[in-house]
């Protein structure tokens, strides 16, 4: 009936494209790590587990937090 062959255009074989690595060659890889000096890990304050957690999340998310005009600031934001 109908010969739809005829009408669609021919179709184009694909052409494979190389893929450019962005960090370079691999002998590079760990570069800045290495060159970086070694700091000891500090002691740090033990974090607050179970209901105590939960109380300080509340306290910063609605009880400390400023109401103000604007969009609402995340979490891990450092403008003041």
């Amino acid at each position: 009936m109908f010969n739809i062959a005829s009408s669609s255009p021919p179709v184009k074989p694909r052409r494979f494209t190389v893929i450019n690595h962005g960090e370079g060659s691999l002998a590079r890889a760990g570069k800045v790590r290495g060159q970086t000096p070694k700091v000891a890990k500090q002691d740090k304050k033990k974090k607050p587990r179970g209901r105590a957690h939960k109380r300080l999340q509340h306290n910063r998310r609605f009880v400390t937090a400023v109401v103000g005009f604007g969009k609402k600031r995340g979490p891990n934001s450092s403008e003041k």
